[in-house]
């Protein structure tokens, strides 16, 4: 790049029928239906040459790149700062801690790229990564992780987007890697799988599988976006960056579909 541009990375997966799915939220899916098409008006001696079409978009909040709100989650039936569940959710969402209360996200991002630590394209299925992973990670790119930032976790397993059963089977996080992003005061954190922690992964101390969402979300405020392509960014050798990330204001939701970027300056 010359001195002083900018270069902007695009870091959504693109959305289509066909994409992985969690099983926790297949049932929602996602479909784009085209309602209206151009032919439907088309009466040039009435009207003139202009037409529009238009569509339909039915998802789950959790499909695609998306962030989690903190009501996503609760701990023995409690939500972040203490919000008892029965007291702010209904039919129609939280009042609580819902999807619109995530400010927009503008701050100094990093990414560990713990595949290129090992050597492989994508780490193997089921791989857990730990605390230690993360911290030689650190250590191998010359970077740390800062309060208020957003840690991003290349594990190489975006590349598989479109084979649904090897994505889902992919890398994650364990509880220790959770806990080191606490210790460090991350504003969120994000990964190149389908939910951050590794899969079939229960933790022995807390007795709970995705202890991750367990520690981050609902102890910790700590948003968590999933499903990130984070290879173009990787291959580029840039490590810290400025993170975007603007989730809408879906009032009540537990999550929101994001298209964060990197804007990494020259």
């Amino acid at each position: 790049m010359p001195d002083g541009a900018e270069h902007i990375f695009d870091l959504e997966q693109p959305r289509t029928e066909r994409m992985p799915i969690h099983p926790a939220h297949k049932q929602a899916g996602y479909s784009y239906l085209l309602h209206r098409r151009h032919e439907d008006e088309y009466r040039p001696d009435e009207a003139g040459p202009r037409t529009g079409a238009a569509g339909v978009i039915i998802c789950g909040e959790h499909t695609g790149t998306h962030i989690d709100a903190l009501c996503h989650q609760s701990d023995a039936l409690v939500l972040c700062s203490g919000v008892p569940v029965g007291e702010v959710q209904f039919p129609r969402g939280f009042t609580r801690h819902g999807a619109e209360e995530i400010a927009p996200i503008v701050a100094p991002g990093v990414l560990l790229d713990v595949a290129a630590k090992d050597g492989v394209e994508s780490l193997e299925p089921g791989r857990v990564v730990t605390a230690a992973e993360l911290e030689e990670c650190c250590e191998l790119q010359g970077v740390e992780v800062e309060a208020g930032s957003v840690a991003l976790v290349r594990l190489g397993n975006a590349r598989f987007w479109d084979d649904e059963e090897r994505y889902l089977a992919g890398a994650g996080m364990d509880a220790s890697a959770a806990y080191w992003m606490v210790e460090r005061g991350v504003l969120a954190v994000g990964a190149d799988n389908m939910a951050w922690d590794a899969p079939g992964s229960r933790d022995p101390e807390l007795g709970c599988m995705m202890a991750g969402h367990l520690i981050l979300l609902a102890r910790e405020g700590i948003y968590i976006i999933e499903n990130l392509a984070l290879d173009e960014l990787a291959a580029s050798g840039h490590y810290l960056f400025e993170l975007i990330c603007t989730p809408l204001k879906l009032v009540g939701a537990t999550g929101s579909p994001v298209r964060p970027v990197a804007v990494v300056s020259g």
